[in-house]
């Protein structure tokens, strides 16, 4: 797996769109410029039943992506958004941090 600045399971707060300055967890990165997030950027769909999957029909509420670059991550000792980076640690592992204060994202 490539390092990336923001990962699913990350906590991330949204910094553009419909849903500014809201918090939620990242459920997927489906590729390199776009992240999923748990009850942010919310669809109407319109799907059709599809009984070979057990599937429902009707209008369903989704989480479409949205752009990597409108979340940041969220900093619990700040409580605020925040910017990470990466830096190599004294035993080689290559570890992400947050700019504003240096402190490590990834234990």
């Amino acid at each position: 797996m490539s390092m990336r600045k923001i990962r699913k399971g990350d906590k991330v707060v949204i910094l553009a769109g419909k849903d500014k300055g809201k918090q939620g967890t990242v459920l997927s990165v489906p590729s390199s410029d776009k992240v999923i997030v748990e009850n942010i950027n919310i669809v109407k769909k319109n799907t059709k039943a599809n009984p070979m999957k057990g599937e429902p029909g009707g209008i369903l509420d989704k989480e479409m992506p949205m752009h990597i670059s409108n979340v940041a991550l969220f900093n619990p000792v700040t409580g605020k958004a925040d910017r990470a980076g990466f830096k190599t640690l004294e035993d080689g592992r290559k570890v992400r941090f947050f700019k504003s204060s240096g402190e490590v994202v990834d234990i």
